[in-house]
């Protein structure tokens, strides 16, 4: 099950969800060092880390699942938010250059379906990077957090689920070592707590990063025929949205690569 929109908000507003953001954007930045040109679609609760990629890649887009509800974004200029069924993406075939998921494979109920959707999304050299809650974390036993919700993954979980979905995987990080504790004490030593732990305590980190890229040489994604109808729902203004999307059965089938 997903947070809920107003819970991620306020995680990221505070002082330990600041740091967080900090910790894992550099983990991104580190994978994807330039954007420059490319079309980025973030699934999830991504727009705290899509910020600086919008200022940098030709197109942002945000997509948040139904299940957790949207928010209008960014402030200022027209909205790149769009609420969706994570199983079916009301994108073209091969038109998304990367893909960022956060707050979104630990907790979908499409699992499977999501990520042959963005198989079909990607482009042929395309690129996506998950980041998860790391099973061995503090984090992942932080309910006050939203890495305390849904299923966690170790890296071989992760690597095998991307492997098992068509998906190459090619990098691996382990970010966020600080511990998910409020105190300003704990919060001013998150530099120090991540140099150490990822020197002498990788397996122990907060959130796990895995990049991969899309395999072209094997497999079709065929959408089930009883899809639902794709929903799109601009936003414009800042709300939480209703929990279901409207269903309607498809006159029939649609075929993908």
């Amino acid at each position: 099950m997903h947070s809920d929109v107003r819970d991620l908000r306020d995680f990221y507003h505070g002082s330990l969800g600041r740091v967080a953001r900090r910790m894992i954007w550099r983990g991104v930045r580190s994978v994807w060092p330039n954007v420059r040109g490319q079309t980025v679609l973030g699934l999830g609760y991504a727009t705290p880390y899509l910020r600086s990629l919008r200022h940098e890649a030709d197109r942002t887009i945000a997509f948040m699942p139904a299940g957790q509800g949207a928010r209008f974004w960014p402030r200022e200029g027209p909205g790149l938010t769009t609420l969706v069924n994570e199983a079916e993406l009301p994108l073209a075939d091969m038109s998304i250059d990367r893909v960022l998921l956060i707050h979104s494979l630990e907790s979908t109920e499409h699992l499977r379906p999501m990520l042959r959707e963005i198989w079909r999304v990607l482009a042929g050299n395309g690129r996506l990077l998950a980041a998860v809650p790391n099973r061995r974390g503090l984090w992942a036993r932080a309910d006050w957090t939203p890495f305390g919700h849904g299923n966690p993954y170790s890296p071989g979980q992760l690597k095998r689920l991307l492997a098992d979905t068509l998906f190459v995987p090619q990098h691996t990080s382990q970010v966020l070592f600080i511990p998910p504790l409020r105190s300003r004490f704990s919060l001013s030593w998150a530099p120090a707590w991540e140099k150490v732990g990822a020197r002498w305590f990788p397996a122990f980190s907060g959130v796990t990063m895995v990049e991969a890229r899309k395999e072209i040489f094997s497999g079709v994604s065929e959408r089930s025929p009883r899809a639902a109808t794709r929903l799109i729902i601009p936003f414009p203004g800042d709300a939480a949205s209703a929990r279901t999307p409207i269903a309607e059965p498809p006159n029939a089938q649609h075929n993908g690569k």
